[in-house]
């Protein structure tokens, strides 16, 4: 699953490859509002929308009979995958979540500020239209305007997490420019399943692009370990 801004073309081949290396069938789909997908009907967003991302992610695994998935979720796509775990046990084998947040902490406020800054002031919509299309602003505003709302200071998932039973892999750069080593240290130290971590020094926010193959390599690992 992709991150606030991304889409199955952003993943680029990493999804690809992580299938091929494991022997798993491979599913990854833009979510409403993005890539290829129909327009969000709105920008505005309650506060439980990535909850309400999973409900329709489990939508999707009974329409296509899938039972067993292994989650790989970047940033949202990561709490996404968290969510869907702890909600829809029946359905997750693993969990593979990269640079996810349960709260909201003040360096994530930053870097949203930050993009939003950068998307005034530079090509970056233009950049974003390449894989959105013409959704681009509604989904940047979805993004933006819904984490930097005062009602959303509160968001938190840790209530969640007990019910995460299936193996889990936490990994996230230890630059990360949105979350601090506290989203991954409060996960698996919650989960009642098996839990480890795989934070790599220097990298930020998205180690799939910034270093895929030691991504990659650590994915493969842990999910032919547990299956």
């Amino acid at each position: 699953m992709h991150d606030s801004l991304g889409s199955v073309q952003l993943w680029r081949d990493f999804p690809a490859k992580l299938s091929l290396a494991t022997e798993c069938n491979m599913l990854a789909y833009d979510r409403l509002g993005y890539g290829k997908s129909h327009p969000m009907p709105t920008h505005e967003r309650p506060v439980n929308y990535m909850e309400l991302e999973a409900d329709l992610l489990n939508d999707l695994l009974t329409e296509l009979n899938i039972h067993n998935a292994v989650l790989f979720g970047h940033s949202d796509g990561g709490t996404i995958a968290l969510i869907t775990a702890a909600k829809y046990p029946e359905r997750v084998e693993a969990v593979i979540c990269e640079a996810g947040h349960i709260f909201v902490e003040e360096v994530t406020l930053k870097g949203v500020y930050d993009a939003w800054e950068a998307y005034k002031t530079t090509n970056l919509p233009e950049r974003l239209q390449k894989y959105h299309g013409d959704k681009v602003e509604t989904l940047f505003k979805a993004w933006t305007e819904t984490w930097t709302r005062d009602d959303y200071r509160s968001w938190n998932i840790e209530y969640l997490l007990k019910n995460i039973t299936c193996p889990l892999l936490f990994i996230q750069g230890e630059a990360d420019e949105y979350g601090t080593l506290d989203q991954v240290e409060k996960t698996v130290s919650q989960v009642s399943g098996n839990a480890e971590k795989y934070i790599i020094p220097g990298i930020g926010h998205t180690p799939h692009k910034e270093v895929p193959e030691i991504v990659l390599e650590r994915s493969v690992k842990f999910i032919n370990r547990e299956f």
